[in-house]
């Protein structure tokens, strides 16, 4: 592994070194780093100069492409900037749909309640499944990429989730719908962690920052596009066409990767000659041509090891399950319940009024993802200041940005729980949802950050712990949520949980005090691909 960094007159080049976030001149979003031609002044050992000849540059002619590309043409970060972006808008309706295909439903607990002779709340633990199975799913979805491709298992993601999106449209029973959606959630996880790998594997690190931030928020808002979407459409369909409208939105991701996507695993020590025409692009898809291509590369079993060693180490399980799981698990009870709350008296709600309020969290969620990018650079364009030597970079630095947005989602789940207490205006429940929405994901991207720079080279497999994370605690919640609430109230039920919320922070206290020292003590697996 090569890293670039500065010095006084030129940049020189330490061997074996990680790349944890080597920014060393900043415009807007990208990440430059410059050479000069005057290579004059000593070295140290281990050091040596390079020229700017020597490296191959951006069309400025001075920003350093990192990594540095082969001079094959078929090596993804050679392909063409229109390449390049074809590829990565046929990722998006795949994560887009990812927790879509979940929070789709829930607007159609009472329907579907009358037809099966059923209460609302007996009909919401059918998501219960789809919720726990997107861990397993996505962890899967990790190995299998890293050995066969990113293709076929983002292909045979999106024509499962359509198979399985058809077998709860035609679903007849509470069983066999419940079924049909476990599959869903399944099938449906992979782009949110193999989509990171995929940027990576086609973007040059200056380019990766804006790539990232389109990639999380497809995700991101997916929760709350679905009901605002299904909301409106169940005032005039029945549920069972409701979900054919989503069948729709699957057949489209599943042609948009047929006609579209393109293989961007690429060995560059051993790059491999692939069988072009439509018979070619057949074998990629259905994961053939991956099959014969995965000689030398890690199997299945190793990279769930490195899974394995990764989440032992106490520098992600803190920041993910002991503190990223309960942040994100009172979103996702208040996503699978606000049906209940805000549709009965005394708020009434009609199902337009009920899809509208879905604006506040997505409101939340995209001032979330503006704040994230901007206020995580602001503190690491800081931090950069007072450490000039990239060497004594330190990514704990990177929690720092989770604070603010960890009161704001504190006091908005206090809000939430006394606006339904005390039967406030329909703002109290909006504003508070947003709030708590805001940040969930503030908080969410500070740790992402943080993780991605310990963990460089695993990218997938540290963004599927982050997915488990958020998937162990929205699997529990749904089951104790709604018990809850009818026991100690609204406000009692979300002021408890805000005090949870406020508890975990000392994970993040933990990290950031003994995490230099867990680093050094548990390293990082070795590369794969």
């Amino acid at each position: 592994m090569t890293t670039v960094h500065p010095s006084q007159d030129a940049v020189v080049v330490m061997e074996d070194q990680a790349l944890p976030k080597p920014i060393i001149d900043e415009k807007k979003d990208d990440v430059e780093i410059r050479l000069s031609t005057d290579t004059s002044g000593p070295t140290s050992p281990g050091e040596k100069d390079i020229r700017l000849g020597d490296l191959k540059t951006a069309a400025d002619g001075i920003t350093v492409l990192v990594p540095q590309p082969s001079d094959d043409s078929h090596d993804p970060l050679n392909w063409s900037w229109l390449k390049k972006h074809t590829v990565f808008l046929a990722l998006l309706p795949g994560c887009l749909g990812s927790d879509w295909i979940i929070t789709y439903g829930i607007t159609l607990f009472v329907p579907q309640a009358m037809e099966w002779h059923m209460t609302p709340p007996a009909v919401a633990n059918s998501i219960s499944g789809a919720v726990f199975m997107q861990g397993p799913g996505g962890l899967l979805a990790v190995s299998l990429c890293q050995r066969y491709g990113r293709m076929p298992v983002l292909f045979w993601s999106q024509v499962i989730s359509l198979v399985a999106t058809i077998g709860a449209t035609c679903a007849t029973g509470y069983a066999g719908f419940t079924a049909a959606r476990t599959i869903q959630g399944f099938a449906a996880a992979p782009p949110q962690v193999i989509g990171l790998s995929i940027i990576h594997d086609m973007f040059f690190l200056h380019e990766r920052a804006r790539k990232i931030n389109i990639w999380a928020c497809a995700f991101l808002i997916g929760p709350y596009l679905g009901p605002f979407i299904s909301a409106f459409l169940v005032e005039k369909l029945d549920w069972q066409d409701v979900f054919a409208v989503l069948c729709g939105f699957y057949a489209f991701s599943v042609i948009a990767i047929v006609l579209f996507f393109d293989e961007t695993l690429y060995d560059r020590d051993n790059p491999k000659t692939r069988a072009g025409g439509v018979g070619g692009r057949i074998k990629l898809l259905l994961g053939i041509t991956g099959w014969r291509e995965s000689a030398g590369r890690p199997s299945i079993w190793t990279v769930m090891y490195h899974q394995l060693a990764i989440v032992c180490k106490p520098y992600i399980l803190l920041p993910t399950f002991g503190f990223t799981m309960f942040m994100t698990m009172w979103t996702i009870g208040i996503v699978s319940t606000i049906s209940l709350l805000i549709l009965p008296p005394p708020y009434l709600f009609s199902e337009t009024h009920f899809a509208l309020l879905f604006f506040a969290p997505m409101i939340g969620t995209l001032a979330a993802e503006a704040w994230g990018h901007w206020f995580n650079d602001f503190l690491l364009k800081g931090y950069l200041k007072k450490t000039p030597n990239i060497e004594d970079y330190q990514p704990e630095h990177r929690l720092r940005g989770v604070y603010p947005p960890w009161i704001l989602a504190i006091g908005g789940l206090i809000l939430f729980g006394q606006a339904f207490q005390h039967t406030l205006s329909w703002v109290a429940v909006a504003f508070g949802w947003g709030m708590l929405c805001f940040g969930t994901l503030g908080t969410t991207t500070a740790v992402s950050a943080y993780i991605l720079d310990v963990f460089p080279h695993h990218a997938s497999l540290a963004s599927a712990w982050i997915l488990s994370a958020r998937v162990l605690g929205g699997f529990c919640v749904v089951y104790f949520q709604t018990k809850w609430i009818e026991k100690d109230g609204p406000a009692g039920a979300f002021g408890a949980q805000a005090g949870i919320m406020a508890i975990a922070i000392a994970s993040i206290a933990a990290t950031q005090y003994w995490g230099p020292k867990w680093r050094k003590q548990f390293p990082a697996p070795a590369p794969e691909n």
